[in-house]
């Protein structure tokens, strides 16, 4: 409750965005190297386009993973899955695909 309290006072003095360019600056770097990487000869457009679909590719897989986990803690009921669990059901494909 700490944290909050004191998030919400920094975001009352500054500007929210101003308070995580770096850190948002440091994230899609991060994209950008890795297509960097494995095609050095692209132009700035195409290393930003390319990147920006890796980062959606990224949070896809994170919301897969998230959605996952949430179905064993589902069908497991009030007891929390295993790390072991999360780890095989992200192994898995989805169902249906």
């Amino acid at each position: 409750m700490y944290g909050r309290i004191g998030a919400a006072v920094a975001r009352s003095r500054h500007d929210p965005a101003e308070l995580t360019r770096n850190a948002r600056r440091t994230f899609l770097a991060g994209f950008e190297a890795q297509i960097r990487a494995g095609s050095s000869d692209l132009p700035e457009a195409e290393i930003r386009r390319r990147a920006g679909e890796l980062r959606t590719a990224h949070m896809l897989q994170l919301a897969l993973k998230s959605s996952l986990a949430r179905s064993i803690r589902r069908t497991a009921g009030p007891t929390k899955p295993t790390a072991r669990e999360v780890r095989d059901a992200n192994a898995r494909p989805p169902q249906g695909a």
